[in-house]
């Protein structure tokens, strides 16, 4: 919160304090609820029990309002001015140019979320979203938000779950540490399972330091993303002809179409692989997740091994089939 708010809190704590415990010169002021509701209190003296079971009750409803009654101002004070005074806008006011304000940011933020190949995780009250230019933290009353050029990541802790509500497998999960060099964002933490660290890393611009020397262990699939490019990058290499351009992967439409299924684990006539005919369509990280996907989960040890059909054409190829373009 900036100081308006933090001092309209502070002086309301103040004064709550006081009406519940009020001292002697609260009393004498009359600002207690037996004084403020003395006329619906009746006497003491006249009905001892009846007074006091009106008392308690008055008391109860009373300290049960001011919780509301300081929210209700909160809310108030920070949809003024459209919006100008709520916390996120204030925030969201650093990152703006000096002609703009923080509509313009919430701009740029709300247009990167609405696409399609954000990283995004975490349960509703502990979201964690990263787009091409924000990481983001979504907890249930607040929005915490830092420009993924002005931050330094940091791996600070590992909790391993040996069971978790949708696997029967142990789950590994990561706190990371957000800093931002700008001294008026606040840092903050994001927690998520280990799994998905690879597909964060791969949405991040910054690299993320591993300070505490944490062992992350990675998705099968992600494991299997590695070793499968490294055997692509061992097999032969296409050249294209000069008058072919090259598109970018119909797979995530980031990057320039790089590879070429080319049968060369056999002879043509050979084998379950089939030559396919299609252009160079895909990139190698897309390739081997479709090739990923399409293996036996509780058997990994045959992926390698295995044969896919192509995501075009549905002709089948493996791994030595799989050829970088130079």
């Amino acid at each position: 919160m900036e100081s308006p708010a933090v001092t309209f809190t502070l002086a309301y704590l103040v004064f709550a304090v006081c009406f519940v415990f009020p001292p002697d010169e609260v009393r004498s002021a009359g600002l207690t609820v037996q004084s403020l509701l003395a006329a619906w209190l009746g006497s003491e003296d006249a009905a001892f029990v009846q007074y006091h079971l009106r008392r308690s009750t008055g008391t109860l409803l009373a300290h049960s309002l001011l919780p509301l009654a300081v929210s209700s101002t909160l809310a108030y004070y920070w949809s003024r001015k459209g919006w100008n005074n709520h916390p996120l806008a204030r925030m969201l006011s650093v990152y703006a140019l000096p002609q703009s304000g923080w509509r313009a940011v919430a701009s740029s933020i709300n247009t990167e979320f609405r696409r399609i190949d954000k990283f995004a995780t975490g349960a509703p009250g502990a979201r964690v979203i990263v787009t091409d230019t924000w990481v983001i933290k979504v907890t249930t009353y607040c929005l915490h938000v830092a420009q993924q050029q002005d931050i330094h990541l940091t791996v600070t802790d590992s909790r391993q779950h040996e069971l978790t509500p949708d696997s029967n497998m142990p789950v590994q999960f990561l706190t990371i540490r957000v800093a931002s060099v700008n001294p008026y964002v606040k840092a903050f933490d994001i927690r998520l399972n280990s799994a998905e660290y690879g597909e964060l890393r791969e949405k991040l611009h910054a690299p993320i330091s591993n300070a505490a020397n944490v062992v992350i262990h990675q998705s099968l699939s992600d494991l299997f993303l590695e070793t499968f490019t490294s055997l692509v990058e061992m097999n032969q290499t296409y050249s294209v002809p000069s008058t072919q351009e090259l598109e970018p992967c119909i797979g995530c439409m980031q990057t320039i179409a790089n590879i070429k299924l080319i049968k060369n684990c056999q002879e043509p006539n050979e084998g379950e692989c089939q030559q396919c005919y299609c252009r160079p369509m895909w990139c190698l990280t897309c390739m081997g997740k479709w090739f990923a996907s399409r293996q036996d989960q509780q058997h990994p040890e045959t992926w390698l091994s295995s044969h896919v059909p192509c995501p075009t054409c549905r002709a089948k190829f493996c791994i030595l089939d799989v050829c970088l373009i130079r």
